[in-house]
């Protein structure tokens, strides 16, 4: 029996596909706050993908959020309704990069000054990540507090106050589902609707 040349080639890359595609695993036991902390904190490489609103009190916007995280480098994608403009913000602590949805790539010192110049957004980028997990940013000091059933309800840090007020189950534990960051100027809401842990 004779195989073509085409169905060797696409039985070939179909493996390759199968072996590059990320797949999420289970988290360990997060049997309590201390080691909640530690191991989502320790955590190198995940992802999560949901919404995003933003509102500064006179205008804003809101749109699908796809997060990556491979250790200190950070890959988000914003898009409005079927992917109008959308942005993409990458980088790691030493640079950030924005594409627009022209491609124009503009290269940022100070990310979060130059976003609220720029866009007129005040999204505090490097806490983002650590208040999408459920744990405070361990740069700076925070403040606490649990609900009834000592899960994290909500944090203040950095003139920031978070509230996490849905939890759902995702890699064999409970993690946030909607997150809201209020500052004096800007109120952050959070959905997410998948978690990725590799």
């Amino acid at each position: 029996m004779r195989i073509s040349r085409s169905t060797c080639l696409l039985g070939i890359t179909a493996l390759l596909v199968g072996c590059v595609t990320p797949s999420s695993r289970e988290l360990p036991p997060l049997s309590d706050w201390e080691v909640r902390q530690q191991v989502l904190g320790d955590i190198s490489s995940w992802g999560f993908a949901g919404r995003i609103a933003v509102s500064d009190g006179n205008d804003g916007f809101n749109g699908n959020l796809h997060w990556e995280q491979r250790r200190e480098y950070f890959d988000a994608r914003l898009s409005g309704p079927l992917g109008a403009g959308s942005v993409r913000i990458s980088g790691d602590t030493d640079t950030i990069k924005v594409t627009d949805s022209d491609g124009m790539v503009t290269e940022l010192a100070d990310a979060e000054r130059a976003l609220q110049r720029v866009y007129g957004w005040d999204i505090p980028l490097a806490s983002l990540r650590y208040w999408a997990l459920g744990i405070p940013d361990p740069a700076t000091p925070s403040e606490t507090r649990f609900a009834a059933d000592n899960s994290l309800s909500g944090l203040q840090q950095s003139g920031w106050q978070v509230s996490i007020d849905q939890y759902r189950e995702s890699a064999g534990q409970i993690m946030p589902r909607r997150i809201t960051a209020v500052s004096d100027a800007t109120r952050v809401r959070l959905v997410v609707d998948r978690w990725t842990f590799h």
